[in-house]
């Protein structure tokens, strides 16, 4: 995927009142951080404070043209030697590795160890890595720091540590549980994200702030998580962060974050999630390939409070789709990779089956704002098209501090984050709508057909003798044709069929559909927003 850093003042002027939750959630963090430590949260929070003051610097670069100039498969082989990895002699828990700066990472960031003697830098040695058939001077590894890091730890099997965390390239990271691949990516931060243009060639004005510098806390020999601050910086914001990371069958990453503006943005994206949707079932391919799908997520997933559940498929539009949810308390949200069936991808080379979704909750109160899903066009799997993250209503003014605090669950568990009441859509699929002539003969009638499946607690528990209805709103840029509701013998839950007509093709159609029982919701809100005709 192409992917393109502390927390401020110990003097915070807060622009919320302390909730009860937010209270807890506080002392929450203060009990799972470490204690004693020699540098911390505030301490960054204090550089990015004094950094949002100063005009903004962009980092230097010591990479020669040959290191630039590096393609893919000749960076792949510059590798870190992992007998050199950080903690590995001591036999502590956890490991750190180091990428090599190239290609297009080009600018270092530093590197600090936290123990019990203070804060220690990590120094760049070339001898620590392995080269391969990369043939660089002298001079090319003059200068040079580390363009990222890996956290290893042995995850899936006793004494084997497998990398489970990584940070390279502005603010991405990503994170991996058990018996998991990498897929989608956190960001610390978006800023004007795509406001789109919508021109071929022209940039769109979004800006990538980058982690300039991390400090990691060198763990007990018992330790179950691992935490390390982070400071941030662009030309727009400067911001800290505090990143606790529990390893597990779902990994769990704690954020706590404190932002600073330097100077005014349109738009400012919190917990931001980058993924990948090039067609599946919901979206079929135009072209021939013999996977059924190919996606990092195929939904949004919105728990709103008191609109509820909304789940929303994604697409590859033919051009960009930047679309709002307007939210007064958020619960959660995240991008979800809601099969994990190997034969609903059939590829054995990048096993899509086994890519983790990302489900974020608020820790604390947010405010009213809304969750903005940014979907881009995209012809091939090696580009990131998809963006989800946290708008809010209420902008700091420039240089005062703004805190948000969430946390990440990295699960193949998709259910265990979802209301136990309530069922769920479990597939989506489309295609071409028919019209029935007799028993042999269907006939196209230019409507456009879902088949939406749902499962979950709430169906499985209905009565035999009871049908739930299908709740059905397509908006006013089209009408519903036909609607069914049919028991799924084949795999439990129930089937709704709907066919659905577009009176304009140049505006989007907005088609959302819930299963009920009398007035009880049985199931969230399926919603799927069909972008404009290409």
């Amino acid at each position: 995927m192409n992917h393109s850093t502390l927390q401020g003042s110990a003097t915070t002027t807060s622009r919320r009142f302390a909730s009860p939750l937010a209270v807890v959630a506080g002392l929450w963090m203060a009990i799972m951080a470490p204690s004693c430590l020699a540098f911390g949260f505030e301490d960054v929070a204090a550089k990015a404070k004094k950094l949002v003051e100063q005009e903004y610097q962009a980092p230097e670069t010591n990479t020669t043209p040959t290191l630039r100039e590096l393609e893919y498969e000749q960076y792949a082989q510059i590798q870190y030697r992992m007998d050199q990895a950080i903690w590995r002699e001591e036999g502590l828990p956890f490991q750190l590795s180091f990428f090599h700066e190239g290609m297009h990472y080009v600018s270092a960031v530093e590197m600090n160890i936290i123990d019990d003697n203070g804060v220690h830098e990590i120094p760049f040695d070339a001898n620590d890595f392995h080269y391969g058939d990369v043939k660089l001077s002298e001079k090319d590894l003059e200068g040079l720091g580390f363009a990222g890091f890996r956290i290893h730890y042995p995850i899936n099997t006793p004494n084997v540590f497998d990398e489970i965390m990584v940070f390279q390239g502005a603010s991405y990271f990503r994170v991996v549980g058990k018996n998991q691949i990498y897929g989608l990516s956190g960001r610390g931060l978006a800023i004007d994200t795509e406001t789109p243009s919508n021109k071929p060639g022209v940039p769109s004005g979004e800006e990538f702030p980058a982690f300039r510098e991390f400090w990691v806390v060198k763990p007990e020999p018992d330790s179950q998580s691992l935490t390390l601050f982070a400071l941030l910086d662009s030309p727009s914001a400067t911001g800290a962060y505090r990143f606790v990371l529990r390893p597990g069958d779902d990994s769990v990453l704690d954020v706590k974050s404190r932002i600073f503006l330097r100077k005014p943005i349109k738009k400012l994206g919190i917990a931001p999630l980058t993924s990948m949707f090039l067609f599946g079932p919901s979206q079929p391919t135009s072209t021939l390939n013999y996977r059924p799908a190919i996606h990092d997520s195929n939904g949004l997933l919105l728990h709103t409070g008191k609109a509820g559940w909304i789940w929303r498929p994604l697409v590859n539009p033919t051009q960009v789709e930047v679309s709002n949810q307007h939210v007064e308390e958020l619960k959660g949200f995240g991008l979800l990779q809601r099969s994990h069936a190997f034969h609903d991808y059939e590829d054995l080379v990048d096993r899509y089956d086994l890519r983790p979704s990302a489900w974020i909750e608020p820790q604390g109160d947010w405010g009213p704002g809304s969750v903005e899903l940014v979907e881009i066009p995209t012809q091939n799997e090696t580009n990131d098209n998809i963006v989800a993250f946290w708008k809010p209503d209420e902008m700091p003014a420039l240089g005062e501090p703004i805190d948000f605090n969430y946390r990440i669950y990295w699960t193949m568990n998709e259910s265990k984050h979802h209301d136990p009441a309530l069922s769920w859509a479990d597939s989506t699929m489309r295609s071409r709508g028919e019209v029935r002539q007799n028993d042999l003969i269907r006939k196209p009638d230019g409507s456009l057909a879902f088949v939406i499946d749902f499962k979950g607690p709430a169906l499985e528990s209905l009565a035999a003798d009871i049908r739930p209805t299908a709740v059905i709103d397509v908006g006013d840029n089209g009408k519903l044709v036909e609607s069914r509701v049919i028991r799924n013998v084949a795999e439990g839950g129930w089937r709704v069929i709907l066919r659905v007509k577009r009176d304009d093709e140049t505006k989007p159609l907005e088609i959302r559909a819930h299963l009920e029982e009398s007035t009880r919701h049985l199931s969230e809100t399926w919603f799927y927003r069909m972008p404009v005709a290409g």
